[in-house]
């Protein structure tokens, strides 16, 4: 199959975007996205991925890729353990970093995802050249995609959709048992905050996929949180050294991708907070935080299971009990 030729001829004049599931899996595919259109002519059989958890969701649903993003992390065969027992072999094209073209053009794809990868309109072009790309929707940013929205897409557009909508519903189910619980959880403020490399401390508002999971469990996110948001820093809070007094709600799940708290015990504000008295923080160490920030089909599930007992513990009205990673 000439996938260039392919790519090039049957991106003019397509068709609306499918709705229905029965529709939506019929080959010639046509989805729209925020660089066009694209056509994927029949159900893909080598799918690569550049996103920076799409092996997780392609996993999910039975398919080996051939090609993987690294994201981070020090895992041998590159995917977390949620996902290694599900990965037949590493592929041969892994990406690290920046784009490596003539890796992704050898690996043969049928189709590429990039629905969590911040590719250029001129990625796209030279990605197209290789195979049908499937991006995120018109109008959407390439981080902006919600964790089910992504997962259903990639269904959609590897011909599986009835199977990640059967996925995405259990998780949600999840999410409402655990919210269901947990009643008294409702209304209450919650933080994701973290350190970054910079040594500057921070949180995550409402928009990120962290606190939205909070969300669904019932918690919000502290409106003194929301309000340091900027236009160049929608996601991310940051704040003082000196002052973490927007963080003093009733939960902080403090996350790190090394699983070191060192720097988060040293913050000289910390201990004088109202919720670190009375016990309400949560350390989630490196793979609770991988889990967090994957948000995946594998990763969701692993993640809910560990963290709702770490929260009842924070939220137990005893400040020296814990079940988290410190």
């Amino acid at each position: 199959m000439n996938r260039f030729a392919l790519g090039v001829l049957m991106t003019a004049g397509i068709l609306s975007f499918p709705t229905s599931s029965a529709l939506a899996q019929e080959f010639p595919l046509t989805i729209e996205h925020k660089f066009g259109t694209t056509i994927i002519p029949e159900k893909p059989v080598r799918v690569a991925t550049i996103d920076a958890s799409g092996a997780d969701d392609l996993l999910a649903l039975g398919i080996q890729p051939v090609v993987i993003k690294y994201w981070f992390g020090d895992y041998e065969r590159v995917v977390w353990p949620w996902a290694d027992s599900l990965l037949e072999e590493v592929p041969d094209a892994v990406v690290r970093g920046d784009l490596d073209f003539e890796m992704i053009l050898a690996a043969d794809p049928d189709v590429i995802l990039a629905l969590w990868s911040n590719i250029t309109p001129e990625d796209y072009e030279r990605l197209s050249q290789i195979a049908p790309v499937v991006a995120v929707p018109p109008g959407v940013g390439n981080y902006d995609m919600s964790w089910d929205d992504r997962a259903l897409r990639t269904g959609l557009a590897v011909g599986l959709q009835d199977e990640a909508q059967a996925q995405v519903d259990a998780i949600r189910a999840q999410l409402a048992e655990v919210a269901a619980t947990h009643p008294q959880w409702q209304g209450m403020t919650a933080s994701v905050a973290a350190i970054r490399q910079q040594g500057d401390p921070g949180a995550y508002t409402s928009g990120d996929i962290r606190a939205q999971l909070l969300g669904d469990m019932g918690f919000e996110t502290p409106q003194e949180i929301e309000e340091l948001a900027t236009e160049d820093s929608p996601y991310w809070a940051s704040l003082s050294l000196e002052d973490l007094s927007p963080l003093d709600g009733d939960l902080i799940v403090w996350v790190s991708s090394d699983g070191n708290f060192d720097n988060v015990l040293a913050l000289p504000d910390r201990p004088y907070l109202d919720v670190v008295q009375r016990g309400g923080e949560v350390l989630a160490g490196k793979e609770m935080t991988g889990a967090f920030s994957h948000a995946t089909l594998l990763s969701l599930p692993y993640g809910i299971e560990r963290l709702v007992p770490m929260i009842e513990a924070a939220l137990d009205g005893d400040p020296e009990t814990n079940a988290d990673d410190r």
